[in-house]
């Protein structure tokens, strides 16, 4: 009997994707931080839920682009700074609470500098709040930023 395999890391399969190291994305900030809120994906996608990853992080730290790409936002969205990065592939990452040190338009190497963190939520003072989607925002597919990383093992299962 022959078994089949598949990728269980969401994302690495989209083609043409660029990111920090062969295909994958590394930490936005230095040195890697600990995971505070892990994503926690709506069913259906427009119910609430959480869209990403909270990064535990300090006001005033540096924050960094996760991949190469192109800036398209960097400014304040419902009151939070917020910068976004178009990847080569689709991919888009956002980082909030973020003041930009860049500018829409604006071509980022992987592991630029794209702001500086600030304070966040109550629930959440120092967080960096990391998210990531496949789409435009209207038809957004958001994916967990940690099973993009170049330090996520990427393993083989079965497909039956």
């Amino acid at each position: 009997m022959r078994m089949l395999t598949v990728l269980l890391v969401a994302g690495l399969t989209a083609p043409g994707v660029a990111h920090a190291a062969e295909g994958r994305l590394d930490w936005p900030l230095r040195p890697r931080p600990a995971v505070i809120r892990f994503f926690d994906a709506p069913q259906p996608n427009w119910q609430r839920g959480h869209r990403g990853v909270d990064l535990n992080g300090s006001a005033g730290q540096t924050v960094f682009a996760a991949a190469s790409g192109t800036v398209v936002f960097a400014g304040e969205l419902a009151g939070r700074p917020v910068v976004s990065v178009a990847h080569p592939g689709g991919l888009r990452t956002s980082y909030e609470p973020v003041r930009a040190a860049v500018r829409p338009g604006a071509v980022v190497a992987a592991g630029a500098a794209l702001g500086t963190l600030v304070a966040g939520h109550p629930g959440c003072p120092s967080c960096l709040h990391w998210g990531a989607m496949w789409g435009a925002a209207a038809n957004a597919d958001y994916v967990d930023p940690l099973g993009l990383l170049a330090t996520t093992p990427i393993r083989l299962k079965p497909l039956s």
